[in-house]
C-alpha cells in the first residue's frame, strides 16, 4: 500500500473514531442530564460554566464560544436553569449590559452526587492510559482541533 493510501486510511480511521467517541459522549451527557432532570444541552451549559467560572461568574458569550453554539440559545437556556435554581445570573459590575453566570449551591450539590459515577466512567473510558499518555493525547487533539478550524476556514473561503 502506498504511503499516500496509508495516510488517507489513517485519517479516515481517526475521523470515524472521533465520530464514534462523540456519539458515546452524547449518550453519556444525556444520561447525566436525565439524572438531574434537565436536557443534554442544559447539562453541557452547566459543565461549561463549571469549567470556565473562576469565582467571578462567566459571560453567556464565553459559554456559547466554549460549546460552539449561538449566544441567544445560551441566554434562553440559562434563564430556564435559573428558574430551576441551578444557576445564578447577576449583572456584571464592570458592564451592566452583561450578566455573570455561576452555578448555585444546589447545582454544585447535585453535580457532586454524580461525582463517584463520573470518576468510575472516566476510569472505564480511559482504561490503559496513564497521565503521560493522556497529556500527550490531549496535546495532539488540541492541535488537530486548531488545525481543523483553520481547514474549515480555508474551505469556507474557497482556498482549499
Amino acid at each position: 500500500m502506498a504511503e499516500k493510501d496509508r495516510l488517507d486510511r489513517a485519517v479516515r480511521d481517526l475521523i470515524w473514531n472521533i465520530v464514534e467517541i462523540h456519539s458515546h459522549l452524547q449518550e453519556i451527557h444525556k444520561t447525566w442530564a436525565e439524572m438531574l432532570g434537565i436536557t443534554e444541552p442544559q447539562w453541557l451549559i452547566l459543565m461549561a460554566i463549571d469549567e470556565l467560572d473562576h469565582g467571578r461568574g462567566v459571560s453567556g458569550i464565553a459559554v456559547a464560544n466554549k460549546l460552539r453554539i449561538h449566544p441567544a440559545f445560551v441566554t434562553n437556556q440559562t434563564k430556564k436553569l435559573e428558574q430551576m435554581e441551578l444557576l445564578a445570573r447577576l449583572i456584571s459590575p464592570e458592564d451592566a449590559r452583561f450578566l455573570q453566570i455561576s452555578l448555585t449551591q444546589k447545582a454544585r450539590t447535585e453535580m457532586a452526587k454524580l461525582s463517584d459515577k463520573r470518576q468510575a466512567l472516566n476510569s472505564t473510558m480511559l482504561a490503559g492510559l496513564d497521565q503521560e499518555s493522556l497529556d500527550y493525547l490531549n496535546k495532539r487533539l488540541t492541535s488537530i482541533a486548531k488545525n481543523s478550524q483553520l481547514a474549515y476556514q480555508k474551505l469556507n473561503l474557497g482556498l482549499l
